[in-house]
């Protein structure tokens, strides 16, 4: 993996190496994505699919090479399965609102999981709250698995739709998002997968799980900001009522009314984020530079590495600690036991943080966007390490050794 390629890595923050394992949150871009937001700007910035002149037709070009590229990465059908969004906070914000107009009436039900990020529960709670439905959440086991009976005693006539994350942001963890979808389409329910921590770090094939929509973001995945994807199959993007109106989305406007355009565009109003696009398919072609299956078992070593380097300090409480993760930890960490002066359970995360980042380490602390599991945690948020592909031992070593200095002045 080639830290080189990331020229960001190189500085130094207050006097110490950068040390980056906020990746959860967003991921560095390597040169080549940077390079290439400066070339659509410089060369062929130029508004797209109407425009009849080269630039406008070369604009037009790239964006809808990187739609044939996304839906390649993810195994989508066809291009037209693939919706270009803000993010996935946007797409399921989108599908909230189609799904409702759709298929939403008083007294019915939609589940998401116990361990969302608000992303996938807030906009689930406003529609519910237009529509008079119910918001309901599978809870989490002792282990902070997720309870699959009981999901399966959720699941009725009244169930419009699932909407789970497959990676938990906070804890790492994978879900069984196979086994729900199967489940949820043995009573023909829709699924939703929030891919926005799973597809920048293992392979993700919407064929294979069988899903009916999938979110994620450009940002997290190498890519630029402000770029996003929502995948759905065909028969239902064909179903779904447009959640915006405007250009690009329409077909003819009249004042008698208006009609829509073909997919994907109905759910692409005004102008699309063509450089976002153009870099997200250089960001996509950069990790199957690197290679998927290289990506995800170096991740996974280092989550391994760094929650057995974690192991090795004295109070500290790794959540949902042995489990597989997919590059994320989340602890907290008590007063140094050798001064027993001490009497909180463990230092506030933001304390944490903050020492963290004088010696150059950038950590998240909080509720990481997920208040519901950190309330059924107990506790007022964590501190979160999250790896990305340039990360290596080096750098969780650097972690560990700010971490004890962190441990022994806050104790």
């Amino acid at each position: 993996m080639n830290r080189e390629d990331f020229p960001i890595l190189r500085q130094q923050v207050h006097k110490q190496p950068l040390v980056y394992l906020d990746n959860a949150a967003t991921s560095q871009k390597p040169q080549q994505v940077l390079d290439a937001i400066v070339e659509a700007y410089s060369t062929w910035n130029s508004n797209i699919h109407r425009g009849v002149h080269h630039l406008s037709q070369v604009a037009t070009m790239h964006h809808e090479e990187a739609r044939k590229a996304v839906a390649q990465f993810i195994n989508a059908r066809e291009p037209e399965e693939i919706v270009f969004t803000k993010g996935t906070t946007d797409a399921i914000n989108a599908l909230a609102f189609s799904i409702g107009e759709l298929l939403l009436h008083e007294g019915d039900e939609v589940i998401v999981s116990g361990l969302e990020h608000h992303s996938n529960i807030v906009p689930w709670q406003m529609v519910c709250a237009r529509k008079k439905a119910v918001l309901r959440h599978i809870p989490l086991k002792e282990d902070l698995s997720l309870d699959i009976e009981a999901f399966k005693g959720m699941l009725s006539e009244k169930t419009k739709l699932v909407s789970v994350a497959q990676v938990s942001n906070v804890l790492g963890t994978i879900q069984p998002v196979k086994e729900i979808i199967a489940l949820a389409h043995e009573k023909h329910i829709p699924v939703c997968i929030d891919g926005a921590q799973s597809v920048p770090h293992m392979k993700v094939d919407v064929q294979d799980l069988d899903c009916d929509f999938l979110a994620f973001s450009g940002h997290k995945m190498y890519g630029p900001t402000g770029i996003g994807v929502l995948y759905g199959k065909r028969e239902w993007l064909e179903q779904l009522p447009p959640h915006e109106g405007g250009g690009e989305m329409i077909n003819h406007v009249r004042w008698s009314g208006t009609t829509y355009n073909e997919l994907p565009y109905k759910f692409e109003a005004g102008t699309p984020n063509f450089v976002g696009s153009y870099g997200l398919q250089k960001a996509i072609e950069y990790m199957e530079q690197v290679g998927l299956e290289a990506i995800e078992k170096h991740e996974r070593e280092l989550t391994e590495y760094c929650e057995r380097r974690l192991g090795e300090l004295e109070g500290v409480n790794v959540y949902a600690a042995g489990r597989p993760k997919v590059g994320v930890i989340s602890f907290n960490i008590s007063p140094n036991p050798l001064i027993p002066s001490s009497t909180n359970p463990f230092i506030h995360p933001f304390d944490i943080g903050t020492l963290l980042d004088q010696q150059g380490v950038a950590v998240r602390t909080g509720h990481h966007c997920a208040e519901p599991l950190i309330d059924e945690l107990g506790v007022p948020g964590t501190v979160r390490v999250s790896f990305g592909l340039y990360n290596d031992k080096n750098d969780i070593d650097l972690f560990i050794e700010a971490l004890q200095k962190a441990q022994m002045m806050l104790s």
